[in-house]
């Protein structure tokens, strides 16, 4: 194999590396990360929505 050949070899597996390290942290697409916050709000919703408030006390006269 000669000089070049090696070298372009390199750079192409240095550029994969780079490229997987890139998809691992700003791989997640827009419909993923909106997906995500649907599920978020509608989890919050439903906790909201099942929260027991204190009783209103009425003043001892």
């Amino acid at each position: 194999m000669n000089l070049r050949k090696w070298r372009r070899a390199r750079d192409k597996a240095s550029e994969a590396a780079q490229a997987a390290a890139n998809r691992e942290a700003f791989g997640r697409t827009r419909g993923q990360k909106a997906q995500d916050a649907a599920e978020a709000a509608q989890r919050r919703a439903l906790l909201e929505g099942s929260l027991m408030e204190p009783p209103e006390q009425k003043p001892r006269t």
